[in-house]
């Protein structure tokens, strides 16, 4: 597979908003309930371009397959150089790598503009995803008992963190 990863470009937007969506009505990798808007997903990603935010997409083959992004943790300035990261493939780009490249980038974008941490909050029940961002070296820093409700269950919370040192 030709893979190549690029920031996204509001073209991005029909495949952005599938993919979203896909986890959204499917899966406990993103706790909101109702699927978004193409206005929310631009008005999304019009705002990470303001904030000057990566969001980089997977494409093969002309298609995009994937996208992460990342943003500050939390919205005060103490959280400046601590960001929290996403990842969605869509449901046949799993398991070939994809991930990885994404995560790959985001993580040079990250230590390239001098930020220190980046975290990633994954659902419990996802053993896959903590497994995969072990291979990257993030440690598991915190468990969140029953903190999401979805699918009429409650949902536990890890938190995984990645100390962005200078590899020189």
């Amino acid at each position: 597979m030709d893979l190549i990863i690029r920031s996204a470009a509001p073209k991005d937007l029909p495949s952005l908003l599938e993919i979203i969506n896909h986890a959204i009505l499917n899966t406990t990798a993103i706790y909101d309930y109702e699927p978004r808007t193409l206005e929310q997903q631009k008005a999304w990603l019009e705002q990470m371009f303001i904030d000057g935010m990566p969001v980089i997409v997977a494409e093969s083959d002309g298609e995009v397959i994937g996208y992460g992004s990342y943003n500050i943790f939390r919205p005060k300035i103490g959280y400046k150089f601590s960001v929290e990261h996403s990842i969605y493939l869509d449901e046949k780009s799993r398991g070939m790598g994809v991930g990885g490249k994404l995560l790959g980038s985001l993580i040079q974008r990250a230590k390239e503009s001098g930020l220190h941490t980046m975290i990633a909050g994954i659902d419990a029940a996802n053993r896959g995803s903590i497994e995969f961002h072990k291979k990257y070296g993030f440690v598991e820093k915190g468990y969140l008992k029953e903190v999401g409700f979805k699918f009429d269950q409650w949902l536990d919370l890890v938190f995984m963190q990645l100390q962005l040192e200078d590899d020189d």
